[in-house]
């Protein structure tokens, strides 16, 4: 969200608590990307707030789907109604703020493993329709295949990752695993550690393909924990992964701070990722 925005959407966020009798004496933005999130105290609420067009709805209901699962998932907050609110040209829409009981980077591998299993296992339980991960690849490929919208791309890194995104992505479905709902961007930075266990947050990005395209958003430890995941297929979708990452910061509209410089220096581990699998496709020749 642009700078000058912010103010706003914070009185947005504050405005639609107070309906609800929820106290917001103080605000402090927490996050901020295409959409922010405000803690609000001393009512213990985490507000988002987005443009109009953002897609806060669908996350509202993947959430209240999964709010009966069991599932290992921040919850809506349930003092208010669990939908999008709109107000002053932005959505926002209410949770639980949970205080962090440890860094994004000290999740143990095996609890990781086993709060992604079990979000698998309650999505599982969720009868939604929803992208599937080649519509991601396919909007990463509009990005690198339009010079108008990735202007400093130069041609060979264009082509490798046109290439990567179209022939990775046909290689997992071609292995023809199983599909399913997914997280969709699992990583640390989406993992909270609280008092009632790890909790996963931003539902906005739920899609459907295999668990292991969830996976390689983990760190690789955790993978060894996961009950029956399919190594190469992991690390085939770790590749894309790295693909569609680097494949957003070429974005004219990327607002990701250094966003070109992570994005080269992401370029050449996806180029070091692709030579390590062609030379085991080549039986170490």
């Amino acid at each position: 969200m642009k700078d000058f925005e912010i103010p706003r959407a914070v009185a947005a966020a504050v405005d639609t608590a107070a309906e609800y009798g929820l106290g917001a004496d103080d605000a402090a933005v927490l996050h901020n990307s295409n959409r922010i999130a405000v803690r609000l105290r001393p009512s213990g609420v985490l507000a988002r707030v987005a443009p109009l067009a953002h897609r806060l709805d669908f996350e509202v209901e993947i959430a209240r789907r999964l709010a009966g699962t069991g599932s290992p998932v921040a919850g809506l907050d349930p003092r208010a109604e669990p939908r999008v609110h709109v107000r002053d040209g932005f959505a926002v829409t209410l949770w639980t703020y949970y205080e962090p009981t440890a860094a994004p980077e000290n999740h143990p591998p095996a609890a990781y493993a086993d709060a992604l299993a079990r979000l698998h296992a309650g999505l599982r339980r969720v009868d939604l329709a929803t992208p599937h991960f080649t519509d991601r690849v396919a909007d990463a490929l509009r990005v690198v295949e339009d010079p108008a919208v990735s202007a400093d791309l130069g041609a060979a890194e264009r082509a490798l990752l046109t290439d990567t995104l179209h022939g990775i992505s046909r290689a997992i479905l071609d292995r023809g695993a199983r599909q399913q709902l997914l997280h969709g961007e699992p990583h640390p930075g989406n993992l909270l550690a609280t008092a009632d266990g790890p909790l996963f947050i931003d539902l906005e990005t739920v899609c459907r393909g295999p668990v292991e395209f969830d996976l390689a958003h983990a760190p690789e430890d955790v993978a060894a924990h996961y009950p029956g995941a399919d190594s190469e297929l992991l690390a085939d979708c770790r590749i894309l992964s790295l693909a569609l990452v680097v494949s957003w910061r070429w974005d004219r509209d990327d607002q990701l701070p250094d966003g070109r410089g992570r994005g080269r220096e992401w370029l050449a581990q996806l180029q070091a990722a692709l030579d390590r699998r062609e030379h085991a496709a080549g039986g170490g020749r």
